[in-house]
């Protein structure tokens, strides 16, 4: 099977890319004809690919622990591994009567010298940003032309070179740091290194808390002797936002535009100046920042959801990072953004603003929603809603402008309290009146309860 087809199943269905690649590569298969032949890879020389990509998580889980399978995460790397042992450059080509056995060798002896190609995978994931764009791809390189582009690297370096910092300043490029978008105004670095290389490239693009005055910034995460590097970057990764085409006053010691941001997203969510002041982040993505907006968009949406990813959940449409998704994306493609799997979705809007906002027609998509809660912020409530067949509780209270609800609902097989208290102007139709029993005021126990 084909590496894109084998990607695609991965897409297609609930299984991690390791255990895709296992089923693909490990099994018996059959020809054209039926007949069986041998699988691909042996299920240890498999084990042993993914181990020697440095970028996989195996947690420690063996061969043999099969019921675990799915919490190994395969590397960037593994299939350019895999590659690079089922095709080995050899001397001889295909029609040689030799090439068999040189090929045996060299699929050999690719087991013994594995752990130096990790070493060289590790020094290319690390120093990629300093090669030439067009050896930046790791499908465009064999074994031998990687290690003559990353030899002279070194992975003991926790600090960049004099030389490294006065490229920086032109290129931003910076040992421990990766440059992630390149725009017409704005150039955006991210730092996910956790150790002493991440650290040094947090310091040199804060510069080393030189103070504004000096041209640097007063971030805390880039002072040399404390440890708040250490508490943001194991929450997430430090983005640092550069203008490009500069022609103000730079840092004295990192010749860096004076003017720069950095972002962390996880809470405590931080957006700061170079004065270490927080800044409008809406308000500069929906302006001179636009061209960012979109690259942003998936760190948003990464704190949609809690509890474990099956709860969604907005109190103020207006404030938190929920409100600064609607306000740079819109509600749209909010909805969009919430995973498919959660189980409960609810929305109250606690400010007596009269603020309405639209339940998707496509709601239903939400699969295995139990609990569906809409206060304060509606006036209409589609008929898709009775397509969600694991629902047990739905909320509509408080909404003095929703005038009706779908009759529909008396015939959802799951559905077990319906809540429409304080929503004064709603008539219910006679068929879910028929199917109800009242407990409290607006409170409805279905049938199905007594």
């Amino acid at each position: 099977m084909k590496f894109t087809s084998i990607l695609k199943k991965v897409i297609l269905e609930e299984q991690t890319r390791f255990e895709v690649l296992l089923d693909n590569l490990t099994k018996p298969r059959k020809n054209k004809d039926g007949e069986k032949i041998k699988p691909i890879l042996s299920k240890e020389d498999f084990f042993n690919l993914v181990q020697g990509d440095p970028t996989s998580r195996m947690n420690n889980i063996t061969i043999d622990d099969v019921k675990n399978y799915s919490k190994i995460k395969a590397g960037s790397y593994v299939q350019w591994l895999i590659k690079q042992y089922l095709n080995p450059k050899t001397e001889s080509g295909p029609d040689s009567d030799y090439y068999n056995t040189e090929v045996k060798i060299m699929k050999d002896r690719f087991f013994e010298d594995l752990y130096k190609v990790t070493n060289d995978l590790k020094k290319f994931d690390r120093f990629k940003n300093r090669l030439p764009e067009n050896f930046r791809n790791i499908n465009t390189l064999n074994v031998d032309e990687l290690y003559d582009l990353v030899k002279d690297f070194s992975l003991e370096k926790t600090k960049g070179t004099k030389e490294e910092k006065e490229i920086a300043k032109s290129t931003y490029e910076y040992p421990g740091s990766d440059i992630v978008f390149r725009g017409s105004k704005w150039t955006i670095v991210k730092i996910t290194d956790t150790g002493k290389l991440g650290k040094d490239a947090a310091c040199f693009y804060g510069g080393n808390h030189l103070e504004p005055a000096k041209g640097e910034t007063k971030w805390c995460t880039s002072s040399p002797g404390y440890n708040w590097f250490e508490r943001y970057i194991n929450k997430g990764p430090l983005y640092v936002v550069i203008p490009n085409n500069w022609t103000g006053p730079v840092g004295e010691k990192s010749g860096l535009p004076s003017d720069r941001y950095q972002f962390h997203f996880p809470e405590p969510s931080q957006f700061m100046d170079k004065y270490d002041n927080p800044i409008d982040l809406v308000q500069f993505l929906n302006g001179d920042g636009s061209e960012m907006k979109e690259y942003f968009k998936p760190e948003f949406a990464k704190g949609l959801t809690t509890g474990n990813g099956k709860n969604f959940e907005i109190t103020n449409l207006k404030d938190g990072a929920i409100g600064k998704f609607i306000s740079l994306y819109g509600f749209d493609d909010l909805i969009d953004s919430i995973p498919t799997n959660i189980t409960e979705f609810k929305i109250t809007n606690n400010q007596n603003n009269g603020l309405i906002i639209n339940i998707p027609k496509n709601i239903n998509r939400f699969t295995e929603l139990e609990t569906l809660l809409f206060d304060n912020c509606v006036n209409a409530v589609p008929n898709s809603v009775c397509k969600l067949k694991k629902l047990l509780f739905l909320g509509l209270p408080n909404n003095s402008q929703l005038k009706e609800i779908p009759e529909c609902i008396a015939d959802m097989s799951n559905l077990l309290i319906l809540n429409v208290q304080n929503s004064n102007n709603v008539v219910l139709p006679k068929k879910i009146e028929d199917s109800t029993t009242l407990y409290q005021d607006g409170i409805y126990g279905f049938s199905s309860l007594t």
